[in-house]
């Protein structure tokens, strides 16, 4: 299990090198600048220690370790960075979401994913969440487990955009949840857009069904579902299975889109998002009747909840991937009704 806690495809060729900091934003230069340092710190080897007659017969305990915190508003180059390190650190690193930290956890047990994540030299925790009590005690106790045992941890975690108006971080959430550790870790903020709504990417391009339907036809690796038998399919899948229901999907067309009303709907189509980001898989969408604004997926209520981050997440990452897809469709001119060679994920 530990050889699938490796950064998502999307981020599999990203790099120091490659990041590429915003000039109008100077925090994003020092963050790469403190990235590449603490690289070079976790990746040398401890140094031996000196001791005497009683050295010989007791074991140092290990120091505990020094961990970073990527604070940032959406799309400013976090998930880049902390990928950027597990690379840099290489084979003594593993890398995972905070949601893929708890299902490993549920699966092995709470000491044996700890004696394991022990082995390494760096955890990399992407996507701190701070809205289930009971997951976030577990993170932090897990983080302070590692961060005793010598290894160390860098998390990120987003703050919200009206938050960012009024100057406030995540961090603050973050320090005061890990309480004892706060002082092992460094808090790098970083400043800027969203680069997935740069260039044009600011709104969420929808199109009529019949085009949607269109393109999916004859298309190699393409799936066509109706919004709400999807939502009833993903029911039944655990959500830690949702990559695994889209192997192999090079496009997803989705219609009769319509505003998530239910947490519990939308937080499962978060998930299902998340995974077609990691694996950049374009998405054409269709509004139900032509009239559902994909920026109002989610409602006013749904937008104010404790999960509010998540569902902003969505929408930028939502953004990105029908960016994606309204260029294939603008460059196909397809015609007809859906093959029956064209997948669909509600099946």
């Amino acid at each position: 299990m530990l050889s699938d806690l490796v950064p998502p495809p999307r981020f599999a060729a990203a790099r120091l090198e490659n990041y590429v900091p915003d000039p109008e934003f100077p925090s994003q230069q020092q963050a790469k600048e403190a990235i590449g340092a603490f690289a070079e710190t976790v990746s040398r080897p401890a140094g031996k220690r000196r001791g005497g007659l009683l050295s010989r017969f007791t074991r140092p305990a290990a120091e505990p370790a020094r961990g970073i915190y990527l604070d940032g508003g959406f799309g400013v180059g976090k998930t880049h960075l902390l990928t950027s390190l597990f690379h840099a650190v290489g084979e003594k690193a593993v890398y995972g979401t905070f949601v893929e930290y708890t299902n490993l956890v549920g699966a092995l047990g709470f000491q044996r994913a700890t004696e394991l994540l022990g082995q390494s030299r760096l955890v990399c925790i992407d996507e701190f969440e701070l809205d289930d009590p009971g997951d976030t005690l577990l993170m932090t106790r897990l983080i302070r487990e590692l961060s005793d045992a010598g290894v160390a941890v860098v998390a990120t975690s987003n703050t919200l955009p009206e938050a960012l108006g009024e100057g406030r971080f995540a961090a603050q959430d973050f320090l005061r949840e890990i309480q004892s550790m706060a002082e092992r870790f460094e808090v790098i903020r970083i400043d800027g857009h969203d680069y997935r709504r740069r260039d044009g990417v600011s709104d969420i391009r929808a199109f009529p069904a019949p085009a949607v339907a269109d393109h999916a036809t004859g298309q190699e690796g393409a799936t066509l579902d109706e919004f709400e038998e999807l939502l009833g399919h993903l029911i039944a899948v655990h959500p830690s299975r949702y990559g695994v229901l889209i192997d192999g999907v090079v496009t997803s067309h989705l219609t009769g889109v319509q505003v998530l009303t239910r947490h519990n709907d939308a937080l499962r189509f978060v998930v299902l998002i998340d995974r077609l980001y990691d694996r950049e898989v374009p998405m054409l969408l269709a509004g139900a009747d032509g009239g559902t604004r994909i920026e109002e997926l989610f409602t006013p209520e749904l937008l104010r909840s404790g999960y509010r981050k998540k569902y902003y997440r969505a929408l930028s990452r939502i953004a990105s991937l029908a960016h994606d897809g309204a260029a294939l469709l603008d460059g196909a001119g397809t015609e007809g009704e859906p093959g029956p060679d064209v997948r669909r994920t509600a099946s």
